[in-house]
């Protein structure tokens, strides 16, 4: 590979990857900001019933992931990959601003959270094929023996938004009052994310097709693409117990740990949002190093390794922070989780793309993603203040990890049985 090959590859991963930025950020930041949220639209009789209906309209936004897979990966597997990352783009870009511009419940009452989910929805319905399509693209490019690395940016691009994210509310948090946040505040991180939109949208207008698509003779159509992920059912669930785990470990690590530090730990929001911080360097820069490991010695192997970590230490590592909470508690913990998701991701987003069916790779990929993330990983943060409620354990959030690892490992064990042959496609 040429000098000049190789900076025109790096730079279509970045670009790519932009939008996966965008999305991130936007989830990120509302999770960061669920506590003034809820008062802004979702006043209640208490401040956890406020709180669990702000963490359900983020969660919902997750329930549209699967129909966005479903039409929006249907599109990107007939029309392109480059068409479709265009276009997902933008949907993000009008949820993000429908959030940020919305008055208050005090202002226009019932519409208000109304819209709020309405935004949700529009973010969701995007997010649902985000991933799925810049993972395809990123694996159609990479060179021979390369592509676990090549897809791992994909999500180092989202710590980059984690971080970013951080840095701002870190900046709000010095620079205005609790109640100023809290008033109007918390709107200026999802203003910024708007104005972002123009140059990112201006920058993957520049991507170029794949070759692997341009060479592809038969692009199904939406009726086609259901039918062939039916047929391939059994792969289609297990690449859900595969994603279960990284979706999990993720938002517990990042969107949720804010709300945990301050509602659950009662820290303060400037350490959590430091420890926030440190999580989206450290997987960072683990990400693309696991995903090169994969190359070299085999996803499932890190695959399993990883599942077997978070199995074993999701409860006492938890049991031990809420023991005696503080900041270097907190950071431990969270650094620790933080290395087995970016340890198992690095390996799984690029399996997940080498499972599914050619001609229907983004739709099956995104599909399995966004049920996994729709179903379990993105109401970790509610699921978590729920049980928390529920059992007064501050520590319970750990065996939601326990579960989540185990659902991983058993997934990557029944590929490890299979791998001596063949995986197994259907084809109407």
């Amino acid at each position: 590979m040429t000098p000049s090959h190789r900076a025109r590859q790096f730079k279509a991963v970045a670009i790519a990857s932009s939008g996966n930025f965008l999305e991130m950020y936007d989830f990120m930041v509302f999770g960061y900001y669920a506590s003034a949220i809820s008062k802004a639209y979702f006043p209640a009789a208490s401040d956890f019933a406020s709180l669990m209906l702000t963490l359900m309209t983020f969660g919902a936004g997750f329930l549209m992931r699967p129909v966005g897979a479903l039409f929006l990966g249907a599109y990107i597997d007939r029309r392109g990959r480059r068409k479709g990352l265009i276009l997902t783009l933008s949907l993000m870009a009008l949820g993000t601003l429908i959030i940020a511009v919305t008055p208050g419940y005090s202002t226009i009452g019932l519409a208000a959270p109304l819209l709020v989910v309405a935004g949700r929805l529009v973010q969701g319905f995007s997010a649902g094929v985000e991933i799925g399509g810049v993972c395809v693209y990123l694996a159609e490019i990479a060179p021979a023996g390369n592509r676990g690395f090549y897809v791992a940016w994909q999500s180092a691009s989202q710590q980059v938004a984690v971080m970013f994210a951080a840095v701002i509310g870190l900046v709000m948090n010095a620079m205005l009052s609790k109640s100023a946040v809290a008033a109007w505040g918390w709107r200026v991180p999802f203003l910024i994310g708007c104005l972002l939109v123009p140059f990112l949208l201006l920058i993957r207008r520049s991507l170029e097709e794949t070759e692997a698509f341009k060479t592809q003779v038969y692009r199904p159509k939406l009726k086609e693409v259901c039918v062939t992920l039916v047929a391939n059912w059994k792969i289609i669930i297990r690449g859900v117990m595969l994603v279960v785990t990284t979706t999990v470990f993720f938002y517990m690590i990042t969107a949720y740990t804010p709300t945990y530090g301050s509602s659950v730990l009662h820290l303060g929001a400037r350490e959590s949002l430091i420890v926030t911080l440190c999580v989206g360097l450290l997987n960072f820069v683990l990400l693309p190093v696991m995903g090169a490991v994969s190359d070299r010695i085999g996803r499932l192997r890190l695959l399993i390794g990883a599942s077997l970590v978070g199995l074993m230490t999701g409860y006492p590592m938890m049991h031990w922070l809420v023991s005696e909470p503080s900041f270097g508690r907190l950071m431990s913990v969270l650094l620790c989780f933080a290395a087995v998701f970016a340890t198992y991701n690095g390996a799984m987003v690029v399996y997940l793309t080498e499972i599914m069916p050619a001609h229907v790779r983004t739709s099956g990929f995104s599909l399995a993603y966004s049920l996994a993330t729709g179903l379990f990983g993105g109401f970790t943060p509610a699921i978590a203040t729920y049980l928390i409620g529920a059992t007064g354990d501050r520590a319970i959030p750990g065996v939601w990890l326990t579960i989540a690892a185990l659902t991983g490992l058993i997934s990557a064990l029944s590929f490890a049985i299979q791998r001596r042959r063949p995986l197994e496609l259907a084809t109407p």
